[in-house]
């Protein structure tokens, strides 16, 4: 069992950050193989909208992107975590994430597995936002849902935490952090 976390978050060890690492760390308890790419730190462009991967299936354009998709196709699980930015996810977060238009095109151009082949995998969506505003999530989570739904990947488990905006404020939830643990541990069984 291959675990992928992609840290959404600009700010390493914040919130969404410390999020991802639990259930990255239950997942590993779990006897996973587990691996976290942080998305601040890589180069990726965003995407030009050139159409070119509708008939290859491959962005024409060589950047970290490329690392990110090959660890993507060797995951069986995938836990993307975010801070909310004005009610969506990152920016770091939303440039992979349009970068995945090859993926896209070759579901639903090419017809073929997005991943490369047609194993079951799941899906976990952590975030933690700042304002208790009910529907601060609501964006994040249909840009989320849209992303493991071309990607062929079920979206199986949310952990969404609201009134956690300034550094480490996450660290006084003792049961949200258990909570993201437990969530990892389930996310890695069979």
């Amino acid at each position: 069992m291959r675990v992928l976390g992609l840290s959404g978050s600009p700010r390493l060890g914040g919130n969404s950050d410390t999020l991802l690492h639990e259930a990255i760390r239950g997942a590993k308890d779990k006897g996973a193989d587990t691996h976290i790419i942080y998305l601040s730190d890589l180069d990726i462009g965003h995407c030009p909208a050139c159409d070119d991967c509708f008939y290859t299936g491959e962005c024409r354009y060589r950047d970290d992107m490329d690392e990110v998709i090959s660890q993507m196709e060797k995951a069986d699980r995938i836990i993307v975590s975010s801070p909310i930015h004005f009610m969506g996810v990152s920016s770091q977060l939303k440039v992979m994430i349009d970068r995945c238009q090859s993926l896209w095109a070759r579901k639903y151009k090419l017809k073929t597995p997005p991943l490369g082949d047609d194993r079951e995998r799941k899906g976990m969506f952590v975030a933690a936002g700042g304002m208790k505003n009910g529907d601060v999530f609501e964006g994040a989570r249909a840009t989320m849902r849209a992303f493991f739904a071309v990607l062929n990947v079920k979206y199986t488990y949310e952990l969404l935490i609201s009134g956690v905006d300034n550094l480490g404020a996450i660290q006084t939830q003792s049961d949200t952090l258990k909570k993201a643990y437990e969530l990892g541990q389930m996310l890695a069984e069979k």
